[in-house]
């Protein structure tokens, strides 16, 4: 059974990026994505990651107070701004990652790292934290599931439409 568990992650896991990999619920949302997130890196949708998301290693390129606010469940933070290819050591090269950040394009940036870098399973979620949390899945801080999510700034947060937006940490 674990085998048909590993074997079914990875055929979900390892497609091309399709259309539906880059697109979000909402189409004004989806055209500032469009521009903004670069398309170096596989995209993933937040409903393709439900499906396998205890079969992969998240990491979250959020700054730390970001992170606190709350985060996906077991989400390892990794940052933006200091990150470190180095706290990545002890994973194997082959592992299935998806990197996050708020709406996309600083998980890009961290995931072209790691290809850089050698990593070879390396998708970016697209729409981030915020359409996860807009498609209603939990998010979480250091006493369990939240409501709260850190929204960048409020251009930014404006694209997060449920949850209770937090600025400042």
């Amino acid at each position: 059974m674990k085998f048909l568990l590993i074997i079914s992650s990875i055929l979900i896991f390892n497609p091309g990026t399709s259309l539906a990999q880059r697109k979000v619920k909402s189409n004004s949302y989806n055209l500032i994505l469009k521009k903004l997130v670069p398309s170096t890196i596989p995209a993933i949708s937040v409903d393709s990651l439900v499906k396998i998301e205890k079969s992969v290693i998240l990491l979250d390129a959020r700054e730390s107070g970001e992170f606190e606010v709350s985060h996906i469940d077991n989400a390892v933070f990794v940052g933006y701004n200091n990150f470190s290819i180095d706290s990545l050591k002890n994973l194997a090269k082959d592992s299935p990652i998806v990197v996050y950040c708020s709406v996309g394009y600083r998980s890009a940036k961290i995931a072209e790292k790691l290809v850089a870098n050698g990593f070879t399973n390396v998708k970016n979620l697209y729409g981030g934290i915020f359409e996860w949390k807009n498609e209603n899945h939990n998010v979480y801080n250091n006493s369990g599931i939240t409501e709260n999510v850190h929204a960048y700034n409020k251009t930014w947060g404006m694209w997060l439409k449920k949850g209770i937006k937090v600025y400042d940490k």
